[in-house]
C-alpha cells in the first residue's frame, strides 16, 4: 500500500545570520534537578537487594520444610534411638510402635515446622517492606505460600491428621 504525496513543499527560508545558542550553562540545569528532588531522597541503586535476598531465603526456607531437613533426620534417628533404648527391656507392642516410629515421625514434623514458620516470617516481612521491585513481591509470596503450606503440613503430621500410626495387631 503505497502514499504518494501530490503536494509540493517549498525549501525553507535561508538567512543570512548565523544563529548563536542561547547562553545555557550547566548550572541552571543542575539547579533543576536539584529543585525537582527537594523533599525526597534519589533511590539507591541497590535499593531492592536486600529485600530480594530475604525473598530468595524465604521461598528457600518453605522448599526446604516441604522436602525435609537433615536436621529433622538427625532429630528423627535420635528420637528412634532414644525409643529403641527405652522399649528394649520389654515393652507392649503399642508402646514400642509409639515410642520407636509416632515420637520420630512427630519430630520431624516438628522440626520442619520451624523451618516452614521461619519461611512465613520472612516472606511476610518482605512483603511488609515499602518499595519493593515485582519480583522481590513475587518470590516472597511464593516464600509465604510455601512456608503457610509447610506450617499446615506439619501441623497435620505432628498431629496425625493425615495418617495415624499403625497398631499392633492381636
Amino acid at each position: 500500500m503505497d502514499i504518494k504525496t501530490t503536494e509540493k513543499t517549498e525549501p525553507a527560508e535561508k538567512t543570512d545570520e548565523a544563529v548563536e545558542p542561547e547562553d545555557s550553562g550547566t548550572e541552571p540545569l543542575v539547579e533543576d534537578l536539584d529543585d525537582d528532588l527537594d523533599g525526597r531522597e534519589a533511590p539507591a541503586a541497590d535499593a531492592g537487594v536486600g529485600a530480594g535476598a530475604a525473598a530468595v531465603v524465604s521461598a528457600a526456607l518453605g522448599a526446604v520444610a516441604l522436602t525435609g531437613t537433615w536436621t529433622g533426620k538427625v532429630v528423627s534417628e535420635r528420637e528412634t534411638l532414644v525409643g529403641q533404648i527405652k522399649t528394649s527391656g520389654g515393652g507392649t507392642p503399642t508402646q514400642q510402635i509409639s515410642e520407636i516410629y509416632g515420637d520420630a515421625w512427630h519430630s520431624t514434623a516438628l522440626v520442619n515446622g520451624v523451618f516452614a514458620l521461619l519461611a512465613l516470617i520472612v516472606a511476610v516481612t518482605v512483603l511488609l517492606l515499602p518499595r519493593r521491585p515485582a519480583w522481590v513481591r513475587a518470590v516472597a509470596v511464593a516464600g509465604a505460600v510455601l512456608g503457610g503450606l509447610g506450617v499446615l503440613l506439619s501441623i497435620g503430621t505432628y498431629f496425625d491428621l493425615f495418617l495415624s500410626l499403625p497398631t499392633a495387631g492381636s
